[in-house]
């Protein structure tokens, strides 16, 4: 057997030679080829592939399909999703699986689960609107949607988009290897039946996934049993969501004891979190103060977090308004709703990207706590009693590991269900520490997450139009008189056949005489002494004179003041002054003063 070896080594010692030597003669004949010979060579697929080998040996560096160097192991990786695959399959899944990570906090990841679309979660009581506001973002009802005022959603149900409209029970669902659903079956049957995917042909669909959840109850009935573990479903979820929306009716903002515990169990997510006071439009603007004051008051309880949640407030459904007063606060809500909701395609791989990199620290973590565990453990005997002992202890395990291994605290799992999920572990088949698994994690953090960071923005760059949700309530007519802000503020009067300051521009000619105007104008210290009793900031004003000035003669004729009041009266209703004057607010006798068209 050595001599085979020696003989095979002898044998690449003397092809690597002769390689070597080949690299230089090439490397000069191909540069002084004559014309026609360099195209019919470069032609020429084995010339090419040989011409490859020999100037990367020549540059002392073999390709990266025959290398073993392993810092070209992701030379082939084109996305950042294929590089987090790699990362997770080489780099930490190894040292999940020696300590057992996947018993204690959650199941390995797939490539379904780097595949997957933004997923939005929707957790609210019954009658909150959860399956209604699915809707009105798709418009158009999904298969085995039902809506009602009773706990109507018993089951969770994934939206997903597809060719074939159709309901996939969850025992297929969780089969299924191109979806990422696959580790739920945990939860056993009683969970599988009361879960489903309504599969629907939707251009929403294309970018965003929607799990509708069970109503969650109030009252005497939320202590019944639902059979399985409805707050580790949630959890299961929430860590794979993009976005948790949870869903309050103005009316009912009572929190349950389930609800409490379902919002704790996603405590951990609340970057993800944000709030819809639903059906808003049922209170006039008194009774919406004192419900929002209630809903915050009712949250902070139960969230404890020094930072708010984001809150939208609306009403999210086709219905007639009942109090018609908040239209405007609605809309504006609506937009800020639907600008986060957006953003989800194109911030899918960096939340991907930022839930590995608190998956690694928590699977370090994890490494840490078993292996010490392990190494307090005794050889023979009183095994029962130090393990005992030492889940007794384990808060100041937690504080020891943090003092030698320079962790912050909150890295560190729940103290009490870690506590109860070591009753039933034997510590005798947990690992001691393994040092090269924690550098592997360590370097992949420094370096590699690095990596995967600067690819983010080109890949952004060039799937702008693929990661933008297009279609149902997302859709936008730049011709529909109902766009938000069309023909209000700034932007009404443009399809009027007069000037619409002329509206009010006897009262604005009165103000204007009072200034007297010498040649028909009056002076900027004129016109700034009635100007700041607008009260507005003078980088304000100073921009509003800068639109009215069309002339740039530093001074305003009858028209230009008009104007200046114009806007003035614009931005004290809360409108944006626009970067540069719309074309209809230019008065005629200033419209010499456009540019040109051409």
């Amino acid at each position: 057997m050595c001599h085979l070896v020696l003989r095979v080594a002898t044998w690449a010692a003397r092809l690597w030679a002769r390689l070597w030597a080949l690299s230089v003669v090439l490397q000069h004949t191909w540069v002084s080829m004559a014309p026609r010979q360099h195209v019919g060579a470069a032609n020429d697929p084995l010339i090419l592939d040989v011409f490859i080998v020999v100037v990367s040996l020549r540059k002392n560096k073999m390709p990266g399909w025959l290398s073993n160097d392993k810092s070209n192991g992701y030379d082939d990786v084109t996305c950042v999703t294929d590089g987090l695959k790699k990362l997770y399959k080489t780099k930490l899944f190894p040292l999940e699986e020696h300590y057992k990570f996947h018993d204690f906090h959650s199941p390995p990841l797939t490539d379904a689960d780097f595949d997957a679309k933004p997923m939005i979660l929707l957790i609210g009581q019954y009658s909150t609107g959860k399956t209604t506001f699915i809707k009105y973002l798709l418009e158009q009802e999904f298969p085995g949607i039902r809506i009602g005022p009773e706990p109507t959603t018993d089951c969770f149900i994934t939206v997903m988009g597809g060719d074939q409209e159709g309901i996939i029970p969850g025992n297929a669902l969780v089969v299924d290897t191109k979806k990422q659903f696959g580790p739920l079956s945990k939860f056993g049957n009683a969970f599988l039946n009361r879960f489903q995917c309504s599969v629907l042909e939707n251009s929403v669909l294309d970018t965003l996934t929607f799990v509708d959840t069970p109503g969650i109850l109030s009252g005497e009935k939320h202590r019944v049993d639902r059979g399985y573990d409805f707050t580790g479903v949630l959890e299961w979820f929430a860590e794979r969501s993009d976005r948790i929306i949870l869903l309050f009716d103005a009316h009912k903002l009572d929190i349950s004891d389930e609800f409490r515990r379902s919002i704790e169990a996603i405590k951990n997510y609340d970057d993800k979190i944000r709030i819809i006071l639903n059906k808003a439009d049922m209170a006039d603007h008194q009774q919406l103060m004192r419900v929002y004051g209630a809903l915050m008051w009712s949250l902070g309880k139960v969230l404890n977090t020094p930072e708010v949640a984001r809150v939208f407030i609306g009403s999210f459904w086709d219905r007639p308004l009942h109090f018609d007063m908040n239209r405007k606060l609605f809309e504006l809500e609506e937009k800020d709703l639907f600008r986060d909701l957006r953003s989800l395609p194109r911030n899918a791989a960096l939340r991907k990207l930022n839930d590995l990199t608190k998956r690694a620290r928590l699977a370090k973590v994890h490494g840490y706590i078993i292996s010490h565990l392990k190494n307090q453990m005794p050889s023979l005997l009183g095994k029962e009693a130090k393990k005992r002992e030492l889940i007794h202890k384990l808060g100041d395990i937690y504080e020891e590991l943090q003092r030698e291994h320079q962790i912050a605290a909150g890295d560190f799992p729940n103290l009490q269900k870690m506590q109860e999920m070591l009753q039933h572990r034997d510590f005798s088949k947990f690992h001691p520490l393994r040092p090269k698994l924690f550098k592997t994690v360590n370097d992949m953090l420094a370096d590699d997450v690095a990596r995967c960071m600067r690819m983010i923005p080109l890949e952004e760059f060039y799937g702008e139009e693929k990661n933008t949700v297009q279609g149902g309530a997302f859709a936008v007519d730049s011709e529909s008189p109902f766009v938000e802000g069309k023909f209000e503020g700034f932007d009404a009067g443009r399809e009027e056949r007069g000037w619409i300051v002329d509206h009010e521009r006897d009262k604005y000619i009165d103000s204007f005489e009072k200034l007297n105007p010498i040649n028909g104008k009056v002076s900027g210290a004129a016109a700034k002494t009635a100007m700041v009793r607008s009260k507005l900031p003078n980088s304000v004003l100073g921009r509003i004179w800068k639109l009215s000035d069309i002339d740039k003669d530093g001074l305003l004729d009858a028209d230009e003041w008009a104007l200046a009041n114009y806007l003035i009266e614009l931005k004290l209703q809360g409108h944006d002054i626009p970067s540069e004057l719309p074309e209809h607010l230019v008065p005629l006798s200033k419209k010499s003063f456009l540019p040109p068209l051409y």
